[in-house]
């Protein structure tokens, strides 16, 4: 029976921990996804301006570093006692706010995984199920866990694993997320990513015009709409069959200045395009705005095309332009999608032929020296793919906090080994 037991406190124990380990990793990746979807929990709850944007960011950073560390903690059955009371209360938490978001359906994606998984409320509501099922298990027998470290050495693991994620967290603030799962990532057709595939049916949506006449306020739909005697009061349109969403199904550029639509000649330019992104350009960053300017002078000496995509309005653009002196087109595009292209405000991104080429925050933007100005980038590295794949980036990360921790396990094992046989001697 203790046998039994002892199993099923491991496999629960090895559960959470993978989870709270993934989990955590792709939130500490991109700090700023989920800082943007911490905001979206506060605008559901009405209180988007309770928390300014560093404050937002810090607990983005947080949470991510509280997940990872509670997983790093239970697998290798660290601080047994508190650190699986933690875990119940910490799930007790989650649990809470997936019910509450799987009943009002306030976010569509809850944000769990980042934009590596995407799972539905409910699904949601059902991991968290089994998730909590599983932490009561661990926090009622504890001490069933089998520690893979001795208490020596514990301390060296709970410091390595807070300051690896937090300078994760850190390092994907300045830069860009180590690993992109949105669909404009490097590499990313946006053409293609705007397809439906053959047989798949887009969604489909039916829109009710509410209009009014002699007092009297009737709705009607496009089929049965009225003459011009009823008075137009509100309209409303309603989803009825979701259909196929192809996953690029918002980006759209307009120019500022009479509202075209120019996305296809930009996605189906030959050559190379330019977009500095930024979704408020009042927010932006300008410290780095001589490199900008210089980037759009060798995009105009070279012959390419260099467009600014904000959601702003006249006065941000006007504002931004005297501050920095910018003399690049402004074109118009939604702020979410912005949001998804790059994790940067600004960032900047190379398109060819409507594939994604490079993409740069405004950290690490390349500086154009004089001597390659009149250079053309298919001469130059950075007009190309990088060659960096992600197994690579995989064995890093690998190499620098699994392999160390792994190395550290089997020493304490071999020094605990000996201890046993040296007192059986």
């Amino acid at each position: 029976m203790n046998t039994l037991k002892n199993i099923i406190v491991n496999l629960c124990r090895l559960l959470l921990a993978v989870t709270f380990i993934l989990s955590g990793f792709v939130k500490a990746i991109d700090p700023l996804g989920t800082h943007y979807k911490l905001q979206d929990y506060l605008s559901a709850l009405s209180m988007g301006s309770l928390l300014p944007d560093w404050m937002s960011i810090g607990a983005a950073v947080a949470l991510s570093a509280v997940e990872f560390g509670l997983g790093i903690l239970l697998l290798f059955a660290i601080h047994r006692r508190t650190v699986t009371k933690l875990t119940l209360v910490f799930m007790v938490v989650m649990t809470a706010i997936t019910v509450w978001i799987a009943a009002a359906d306030p976010v569509k994606d809850c944000g769990c995984f980042g934009d590596a998984l995407i799972l539905s409320n409910t699904q949601t509501l059902l991991k968290n199920i089994v998730l909590l099922v599983a932490a009561i298990v661990v926090s009622r027998w504890p001490l069933s866990m089998v520690r893979f470290i001795s208490k020596t050495n514990q301390w060296i693991v709970i410091n390595y694993t807070i300051l690896f994620i937090v300078f994760t967290s850190i390092l994907c603030l300045y830069d860009l997320p180590l690993f992109d799962f949105r669909p404009y990532h490097i590499g990313a057709d946006i053409r293609k990513g705007m397809e439906i595939p053959e047989g798949e049916q887009p969604p489909q949506f039916e829109t009710t015009f509410i209009l009014e006449k002699n007092g009297e306020r009737k709705e009607f739909s496009l089929e049965d709409y009225p003459d011009s005697t009823w008075t137009f009061i509100d309209s409303k349109t309603v989803m009825t069959d979701e259909g196929y969403v192809p996953p690029i199904h918002d980006f759209v550029i307009e120019t500022v200045e009479d509202g075209e639509d120019i996305t296809e000649e930009v996605l189906s330019e030959p050559g190379y395009t330019f977009l500095l992104i930024s979704p408020s350009l009042e927010q932006a960053n300008d410290s780095d705005f001589g490199t900008i300017d210089q980037l759009y002078e060798y995009s105009q000496d070279n012959g390419y095309r260099f467009y600014c995509l904000t959601a702003s309005g006249e006065e941000g653009i006007r504002r931004w332009s005297e501050l920095t002196g910018a003399e690049y087109p402004f074109c118009h595009t939604d702020p979410i999608t912005l949001k998804t292209i790059i994790r940067s405000n600004p960032g900047l991104v190379l398109l060819k032929n409507g594939v994604v080429i490079r993409k740069w925050s405004h950290n690490r933007l390349p500086v154009m020296e004089p001597s390659v100005m009149s250079m053309p980038l298919e001469k130059l590295d950075i007009g190309h793919l990088p060659e960096e794949s992600a197994p690579r980036k995989v064995a890093l990360i690998l190499a620098w906090f699994a392999l160390p921790l792994l190395l550290l396990t089997f020493a304490d094992r071999i020094w605990a080994w000996r201890k046993v046989i040296r007192g059986k001697r």
